[in-house]
């Protein structure tokens, strides 16, 4: 459920960086991403980290995979360099709703992604997502 939900956590930030149109200041390249997990009664989970080719259309990681198919953002904003925005995810245990903010510095990306949802009883996690740029794509 941990690891659904933070993919689900990651594919909602992609969903909102994608759709940002006057697009924030942002490298374009191969970009290493940090993602950190915080849920009450789960101490030290560890953080999670893979690389990606990101561009201008595609700002951060992105997974497609069967659980995030029903995912949608409901509101989103862009100010400066920041995004914030709304989403909610359909899945087999029940709607997860979240709400996020990112903000990017040309080479580096840090924000943070909030869920609240519920698998039998309330779920409430926190996702610290960061990422720096480290070279060129090998296209």
């Amino acid at each position: 459920m941990v690891q659904r939900a933070g993919a689900l956590l990651v594919l909602v930030l992609l969903i909102a960086a994608a759709s940002a149109h006057a697009g924030p200041n942002m490298k374009e390249g191969l970009w290493e991403v940090t993602v950190r997990m915080e849920m009450a009664g789960m101490p030290g989970m560890p953080s999670m980290k893979h690389v990606q080719c990101m561009t201008k259309e595609e700002m951060v990681p992105q997974r497609h995979g069967e659980e995030e198919k029903d995912c949608r953002i409901t509101k989103q904003k862009i100010k400066g360099d920041t995004v914030v925005w709304d989403a909610s995810c359909d899945t087999p245990e029940g709607v997860m709703r979240f709400h996020g903010e990112v903000t990017y510095g040309g080479d580096s990306f840090s924000g943070t992604l909030k869920m609240k949802g519920s698998d039998g009883e309330p779920m409430e996690m926190t996702q610290h997502i960061s990422g720096v740029w480290i070279g060129e794509c090998k296209r």
